[in-house]
């Protein structure tokens, strides 16, 4: 069909005359509001954002209210009643300023506290981790009985820590189970006095803890695994790759955000690990120093002492390193895993 000048300008008069009419509407199009001027429409606007912002206040206001109020506020009392020597009755009134933290940092119990609390700390990473990793791997392979291994291993993770805490103090008591099991099997040379002897009693506590929270590091550990792409082991064995090569340079590279969260709990933990090692150990060694760990030191010098004042002080002292601890961890370790990229030198 050849070109047509007429119809062409046939055309073009049709579409002046209809489409382009005032208040004409091509078909499928939404018709705006009827006599919604811009002034009505930016009004809109700022009234469904305003409506969004309630939805935001209502949701976020119970749980502001419940963080202040348990939260916050415990701290601004604990940090106010630590400036009074204060006895717990009646107001504080003797007021010492600062005192009670030179006082901390000057007790050699304190200080032997802090050691204790570092020495779990770097042990649990250093000791649980690797044990961890290791059991984990294992674990993420098919064997018979697999299923009833994994459930063996989280169940010391699972028991309440004051069952555990007894259980192992009739273990390691003198003449318990462990001395008769050392002595039956030739090896009594190796009979300590577990929770007495003061040289000896952290790094006892320090095995218990690894038994008790180990579990809790191989299944965090067996969950990032099950997010490993199994394609990238399959093609690094097609390429010619061990076992181990497979494990360095795919899984654990994969493995390291899990990691690092499991080591971040790892260390908020082992700072305020209190229950395990006021359960298992005796009081007389911990009033020495040689088992105390901060939180424990908290409630000895601050409930049963009576120096209420200066155990809100010590509370004030944990709670400040572990938050100093947990942003320092948070800035230079998990940056990468919190901002969703990895960080590329240069930028």
């Amino acid at each position: 069909m050849g070109y047509r000048p007429d119809l062409l300008e046939a055309r073009r008069g049709y579409i002046a005359t209809h489409v382009r009419r005032p208040g004409f509407r091509a078909v499928g199009a939404q018709a705006p509001p009827a006599g919604l001027r811009p002034g009505a429409r930016a009004a809109s606007r700022r009234a469904e954002t305003r409506r969004k912002w309630y939805e935001i206040i209502g949701l976020t206001t119970p749980a502001i209210v419940i963080y202040v109020m348990f939260v916050l506020v415990p701290m601004g009392f604990a940090f106010y009643y630590s400036l009074f020597r204060w006895r717990g009755v009646g107001p504080p009134t003797e007021y010492v300023g600062f005192r009670n933290y030179t006082l901390a940092f000057q007790d050699p119990i304190f200080l032997d506290a802090l050691r204790n609390n570092a020495i779990i700390v770097f042990g649990s990473l250093l000791i649980q981790g690797p044990v961890a990793l290791g059991i984990a791997l294992l674990l993420n392979r098919r064997f018979r009985g697999r299923s009833a291994f994994r459930l063996l291993v989280f169940v010391p993770y699972v028991l309440a820590e004051v069952t555990v805490g007894i259980m192992w103090k009739l273990i390691l008591t003198e003449n318990g189970t462990l001395d008769a099991l050392l002595q039956s099997i030739g090896l009594g040379g190796l009979v300590q006095a577990w929770l007495a002897d003061l040289d000896v009693v952290i790094w006892t506590l320090l095995f218990v803890l690894t038994w008790k929270y180990v579990g809790f590091a191989i299944i965090l550990l067996l969950a990032g695994l099950s997010n490993v792409p199994q394609e990238l082991n399959e093609a690094a064995e097609i390429d010619g790759a061990s076992w181990w090569q497979i494990q360095r340079h795919v899984t654990l590279p994969l493995l390291g955000p899990t990691i690092r969260i499991w080591m971040f709990l790892s260390m908020i933990g082992s700072l305020q690990v209190f229950d395990m090692v006021w359960v298992t150990s005796v009081p007389a060694v911990r009033s020495l120093g040689a088992s105390a760990t901060m939180a424990t030191y908290m409630v000895d010098n601050g409930f049963f002492a009576r120096l209420w004042g200066y155990g809100n002080a010590v509370a004030v002292i944990l709670f400040a390193i572990s938050f100093v601890a947990a942003l320092l961890f948070q800035r230079f370790l998990l940056r990468r895993d919190i901002e969703g990229a990895i960080t590329r030198k240069g930028k």
